[in-house]
């Protein structure tokens, strides 16, 4: 998919669109005026070549945050970016960070048969999600060999004896008590995923007026105070995903020609690429409360319809979240091999504000996944 970091097929595909494209860095010098220096062997671009622009869209990206661990840079660590490129497979593997990154990868080298422990500062694996997707998630990486240390932080790390990495793992501000044991984890490499932060650094941005610490837009992705700047992506740390960036771009698109349209965010998926994966949409039961919804939730398990039986898979489950004034599905979230496709009729369910007796009455085919969510939702009638 991503042959050895080549881009020449998409760039020629762009060429063939009529877009010209000048590979260098470019910065903000003027309103009006970008500056492109031409950088390591992006050959196609000239020094100092300067480009007018009416609009701007800024589409920089994301890169890891990493933390002010006591120690880091004596020992061999990783971030994502090189997980996700190295040769090298390591015995032993310490994750920092029980989010999305972290778990996926966490299975990716387990399953190349490393000794991997997860050290996660939040009571459980994703922690944004409901308290019912960590837990399955926890089991599930638990029965491949994954040890996930919650509530935990790494306070220290140090060259171990003999080599590698020494982490030092205690309990987290606010564990509970009797809570997650301390002691030092030895492994071979550190891997750091706990985040990750814009990329706005020195771009010109202040030039515009801007504070170049980050870009808040608003719902058509026009930057907040530069009505002729827009910010796409993980840049403007809206929802993190690939999605969610392409479709901000379809509405830039259409609002720089003239049409009005904006980024709807009530419907964006969430998914995390685990086996089984993760996938959700819309509110949590904790988030909807907070919108102050008169809310209901019910709770399946995917494991008890055929396919599950069929397919010889288990320990996943279906959680739905409901308005119950205006009778309509705000959220759903979802555990389960291929979650991800399943999930497609309940954000379509959230974007569009769908009856919960219309959705409790739809024909699910059999044998399938989608027959978990026909319990939960007759379920959230009757409550």
């Amino acid at each position: 998919m991503a042959d050895h970091l080549d881009d020449r097929a998409a760039a020629e595909a762009l060429v063939a669109r009529g877009v010209t494209l000048v590979r260098g860095r470019g910065t903000v010098t003027a309103p009006g005026q970008v500056q492109v220096t031409a950088s390591d062997g992006a050959t196609a671009a000239p020094e100092d070549e300067v480009l007018g622009w009416g609009d701007l869209v800024v589409a920089t990206g994301s890169r890891p945050v990493v933390p002010p661990v006591d120690g880091l840079g004596d020992v061999p660590w990783w971030t994502s970016d090189q997980a996700l490129t190295s040769r090298e497979r390591p015995g032993r593997l310490v994750v920092v960070g029980g989010g999305p990154v972290g778990c996926e990868l966490a299975q990716v080298y387990a399953r190349f048969a490393s000794e991997v422990t997860i050290v996660e500062a939040g009571e459980g694996l994703l922690d944004r999600e409901e308290p019912e997707v960590s837990a399955a998630l926890c089991a599930a990486l638990g029965d491949e060999g994954i040890v996930v240390r919650r509530s935990s932080v790494v306070t220290r790390v140090e060259p171990a004896p003999g080599g590698g990495v020494r982490a030092q793992v205690a309990p987290a501000d606010g564990a509970p008590v009797g809570g997650p044991p301390s002691g030092p984890v030895d492994a071979d490499r550190l891997l750091v995923v706990t985040g990750r932060r814009p990329n706005v650094d020195d771009i010109g941005l202040e030039v515009l007026g801007l504070d170049p610490s980050g870009l808040a837009v608003d719902e058509r992705c026009r930057v907040v105070g530069a009505p002729r700047v827009w910010a796409v992506g993980d840049v403007n740390g809206v929802a993190p995903y690939t999605h969610a960036a392409n479709h901000q771009a379809r509405v830039v698109a259409a609002n720089l020609l003239g049409r009005d349209e904006v980024d709807d965010r009530s419907a964006t998926p969430r998914c995390v690429y685990t086996e089984p994966s993760v996938a959700a949409v819309g509110l949590t039961r904790a988030e909807a409360e907070e919108a102050g919804l008169d809310v209901a939730s019910a709770t399946f398990d995917p494991g008890e319809t055929a396919r599950a039986a069929s397919d010889d898979a288990g320990g996943g489950v279906v959680v739905l979240v409901a308005d119950v004034r205006r009778s309509v599905l705000v959220g759903a979230s979802l555990v389960g091999p291929s979650a991800d496709e399943w999930l497609g009729q309940l954000t379509l369910a959230v974007r569009a504000a769908v009856p919960l007796e219309v959705l409790a009455d739809v024909v699910q085919a059999f044998p399938t996944y989608s027959e978990a969510l026909t319990p939960a939702l007759r379920a959230l009638l009757e409550g």
